[in-house]
């Protein structure tokens, strides 16, 4: 299925709106959460959750932003075009010298892109602070798949983490097909798990001689 909003450039004109949203809006951090990201994270979420399913207007049918906080997504809305996508909203601070965000298990979103009506979307909001006072310098709101796999790392956490290997270079290659990013993305697991599995023969024979030195032992 053809997605009205990323098939065309409706999706820049979302982007503009939530960095005009943010920007527009009167300081609601306080001294005690300005130097706090993840309390700036959460206000800025908040404020998203509130305000995306206006910005969407008729792009929208069905709208939600009741999700528990381990959730594949933040808020989740039902398009005019028939799919359903879910909306993942993370932020970065653009002053801090390194970050990693992690995006979606690799498990789960292969699950989830058993339906082709399923999008997976990342609403990735860069900003500086000063004082109380946030700036947005950038948003990307994308599917998964427009992010090249130049900027995408696995991180070893459960079946495996995709993330942003370095949230101060985001790459975007809005002419991707999510056919060729799932075959991308299959190759990238068919090349780290082997790389895990000699990760843990060598934890393996560590303990065994770890085990052995300890049996050799007296009590």
């Amino acid at each position: 299925m053809t997605s009205a909003i990323f098939s065309g450039t409706a999706y820049v004109q979302i982007q503009e709106e939530v960095k005009l949203l943010i920007n527009n809006c009167p300081d609601f951090l306080s001294i005690q959460t300005a130097d706090h990201p993840r309390a700036v994270g959460d206000a800025i979420e908040e404020l998203i959750a509130d305000n995306l399913a206006s910005i969407l207007g008729p792009l929208c049918t069905e709208y939600s932003s009741s999700f528990a906080r381990r959730a594949m997504a933040d808020m989740a809305f039902k398009g005019s075009d028939g799919l359903y996508y879910v909306v993942d909203v993370k932020t970065h601070r653009t002053d801090t010298r390194f970050n990693m965000p992690n995006l979606t298990s690799v498990e789960r979103l292969s699950r989830f892109y058993e339906d082709d009506s399923n999008c997976f979307c990342i609403m990735m909001v860069s900003y500086t602070v000063d004082d109380v006072s946030i700036q947005v310098t950038d948003v990307h709101f994308v599917p998964i798949e427009f992010l090249s796999w130049d900027c995408l790392t696995i991180g070893a956490l459960g079946w495996g983490q995709i993330q942003i290997a370095n949230a101060n270079r985001v790459v975007v290659n809005a002419n991707c097909s999510r056919r060729a990013w799932m075959l991308e993305f299959c190759d990238a697991m068919l090349h780290f798990y082997p790389k895990e599995i000699a990760k843990i023969g060598g934890r393996l024979s560590h303990f065994e001689a770890v085990r052995a030195r300890w049996l050799a032992k007296v009590e």
